[in-house]
């Protein structure tokens, strides 16, 4: 693995294990760093390569992709400027590391899941697919983009007191107007990642994405 902090994110890269193989973009939730998430990617998708990300926003000294307000209320103006950071980041590694955008896959947990959502928004060619875990609507797009492109997994909590049901589903019906192939899951706990999600997620990877990136 490669840790390198001269590329305007601190991260960390493991190369594939597997020829031909994809690179998850992995974005922790609140108070993670860019290990955070390295054990969720080998269980996702065995053999590919990780890039894990740490956010750049400290809150109460533990670490953030982007600033927020309050619980749910974002500060859209400093997320947009994230946003556009971690798209530049992306540029940037995929030539140091040798990677295509055209097999990026992003796997974010909450706060990593909706600047994912905005990366989405903002960026819709920079990624192949999405799973996003605890995802809300990061903001309202004045134009929604062509994501006729992207493969999107959505997973929310039942009983999730951070992220109401009808924000997943707000989220999903935002990136099908655009032409995304959205699917859904729903965890029966609360904001908690679960072994559910988990298995959720591989099945539709394999199902889904593994096919889209081979053709």
């Amino acid at each position: 693995m490669k840790p390198l902090n001269d590329l305007g994110f601190v991260h960390i890269f493991a190369p594939a294990e597997k020829p031909n193989s994809p690179t998850l973009l992995l974005l922790h939730g609140t108070g993670g760093d860019e290990r955070d998430l390295l054990g969720l990617g080998r269980e996702l998708w065995p053999g590919a390569a990780l890039l894990g990300v740490r956010g750049k926003v400290l809150e109460n000294g533990v670490p953030r992709f982007f600033r927020r307000f309050a619980e749910g209320v974002f500060d859209v103006d400093d997320l947009m400027t994230r946003t556009n950071e971690l798209a530049e980041f992306i540029d940037t590694a995929a030539e140091y590391y040798g990677f295509s955008k055209r097999h990026l896959v992003a796997a974010g947990y909450s706060n990593g899941a909706n600047i994912a959502a905005s990366l989405i928004f903002l960026h819709p060619h920079y990624l192949a697919a999405g799973v996003l875990f605890r995802a809300q609507v990061p903001f309202r797009p004045d134009l929604v983009r062509n994501f006729s492109e992207l493969s999107v997994f959505l997973a929310g909590g039942m009983r999730d007191p951070i992220v109401p049901r009808d924000q997943t589903e707000q989220l999903a019906a935002i990136l099908q107007i655009g032409g995304a192939d959205v699917s859904m899951f729903w965890h029966r706990g609360g904001h908690e990642l679960g072994n559910d999600d988990i298995e959720a997620a591989k099945k539709w990877l394999a199902d889904k994405v593994i096919k889209k990136l081979a053709a």
